[in-house]
């Protein structure tokens, strides 16, 4: 996972389910990301559909 902001992507962890991507927005500051990972804005998904994730 990326998190990019002012137009500067960092890497910040890899994430295995929604739960990982959850904490991870948490620890960045991202106010209720459960909310959001369904938002395009906020979420680019690079799997279709989205929430699907590859077994470990």
């Amino acid at each position: 996972m990326t998190a990019r902001r002012g137009g500067v992507e960092q890497p910040i962890g890899r994430a295995y389910r929604d739960a990982d991507l959850v904490e991870f927005m948490r620890r960045i500051g991202v106010q209720d990301p459960e909310l959001l990972l369904d938002d395009p804005e906020t979420v680019e998904w690079l799997t279709d559909p989205p929430h699907q994730w590859a077994t470990q």
